[in-house]
């Protein structure tokens, strides 16, 4: 009960605050940019917000416990290229989105590739990210079905209406102020899970985390060279080929506040994924130990964990991964709308953006009642998918040749490569998907540009 009061009171909370956050919406740019106003911390919080989302509570949690700290090594290898990229290219964007008055990430192909190219990655990038936006759904609802009386499916559809609503009403900005607190009490409350595991374990971590054995040196049989590889090609480069965090380069005000951005969403970063990995490793400490119970689906972790804590605590983390998962989701329906709107059908109407909201909300909704795979996986397959895009956009600032050919049967090469390979589970030569995926990505763009070019 106590938490159904909790979640309605969070639902009616940001509802005022999308509803505050609407007024003063007059263009696109307002709506899907909060008219580029946005300061450096609400920026570097909305960015986090956006990016640790349900994946890492529940789905890095989960993976941790399951694999050992090969995990910890996978995300901090995002975070390393996130921070690598943002440096390098973020001022870049960001000069080039003010200057031109670019909303979407397909209006800066149309200046090099043409008006075409964008409209295929919309289709793309609409098909991709359906899986990460699932996660969230998925994640949040496991936990809501774990901690409440509300069905999986019910949980879903709750979820999705947030989603939808939300994003509907107030737009980025609204998006954006629920970041700044969300981002915050994400911080917290992954804190808390820490210490409150650390409390069950008496202090005895580590004295026995020996207990764990090969989970804790990498490789090993779960964290294969290969297997390490096959999921860090694709998030090393998340900052670039992911739509939602590319747009959000877009926002801040100035460019004092795009580096204040960048410096403290590393900040973040680094924090929040060593609390989180160090919960999973405490929850398998208490596994081998005999104080939680030994879990296959390694999804299920976090919601058994949630459930055998004091209930006043537990809806407080359950409120902070709903909120993770919420707002990432906010961005990427938001993003998606804008790209199709504008870059497929043309329109400049902030109603468009709004129905596509609608329809986007309802495919997804679709798709994630189904449970297709684990978190982690459905997370990377999203981003594999959409690294066709990348020698586009580098093409953008490092290379002179290639045209819209180019551009279009990279696309088209590419992402078909990484549909074939993941859903025939197929890794030629012990090469994996995601490495194939970029290369034959890279080739396709080179091999095109020199026959245009000649």
């Amino acid at each position: 009960m106590i938490f159904l009061i909790a979640f309605i009171a969070y639902a009616i909370i940001g509802t005022a605050i999308a509803i505050i956050a609407r007024k003063g919406i007059r263009s696109q740019e307002d709506y899907y940019l909060g008219g580029r106003r946005i300061g450096g911390i609400v920026s570097a919080l909305t960015y986090s917000a956006t990016t640790y989302s349900a994946f890492m509570m529940v789905g890095l949690v989960g993976l941790t416990y399951a694999s050992g700290v090969g995990s910890l090594g996978f995300e901090l290898f995002y975070l390393v290229g996130t921070l690598f990229l943002l440096s390098y290219y973020a001022p870049k964007i960001w000069k080039l989105g003010k200057e031109r008055a670019y909303i979407t990430p397909g209006d800066m192909m149309v200046d090099r590739y043409g008006k075409l190219v964008p409209k295929i990655m919309a289709v793309i990038v609409s098909i991709a990210l359906i899986p990460y936006i699932s996660v969230q759904l998925i994640g949040v609802s496991l936990i809501i079905e774990k901690n409440s009386t509300i069905s999986f499916t019910h949980a879903i559809l709750a979820s999705a209406f947030l989603i939808a609503f939300w994003a509907f009403l107030g737009g980025l900005r609204g998006v954006a102020w629920t970041d700044a607190i969300q981002g915050v009490f994400m911080l917290i409350m992954a804190v808390s899970a820490v210490m409150w595991a650390f409390s069950m374990l008496n202090g005895t971590f580590f004295g026995e985390i020996s207990r764990i054995g090969d989970l804790l040196i990498v490789p090993n049989k779960i964290w294969t060279p290969e297997r390490f590889i096959a999921l860090t090609v694709p998030w090393f480069f998340f900052a670039l080929t992911n739509p939602q965090v590319f747009q959000r380069i877009y926002v801040p005000r100035d460019e004092r506040a795009l580096k204040k951005m960048v410096i403290l969403f590393g900040t973040f970063g680094l924090i929040y994924t060593i609390l989180v990995t160090f919960l999973g490793l405490e929850l398998r400490v208490m596994t081998e130990i005999g104080s939680f119970p030994l879990l296959k689906d390694r999804d299920a972790v976090t919601p058994t964990f949630l459930g055998i804590m004091p209930p006043s605590l537990a809806v407080l983390i359950s409120l902070s991964i709903f909120a993770a998962a919420i707002t990432t989701a906010n961005s990427i329906v938001l993003t998606l709308a804008s790209m199709i709107s504008r870059d497929l059908l043309g329109s400049n109407r902030i109603n468009t953006g709004q129905i596509l909201i609608v329809v986007l909300t309802i495919a997804i909704t679709l798709f994630s009642i189904q449970r297709p795979g684990y978190i982690v996986n459905l997370a990377v397959l999203s981003s594999t998918l959409l690294l066709c895009q990348l020698p586009l956009i580098l093409g953008v600032f490092h290379w002179k040749s290639g045209g819209e050919k180019a551009a279009i049967s990279t696309l088209i090469v590419g992402f078909a490569t990484a549909i074939l390979l993941f859903y025939m589970k197929l890794n030629p030569l012990g090469i994996p998907a995601s490495v194939w995926t970029l290369v034959i990505s890279f080739a396709t763009f080179f091999a095109v540009a020199s026959v245009e070019k000649s």
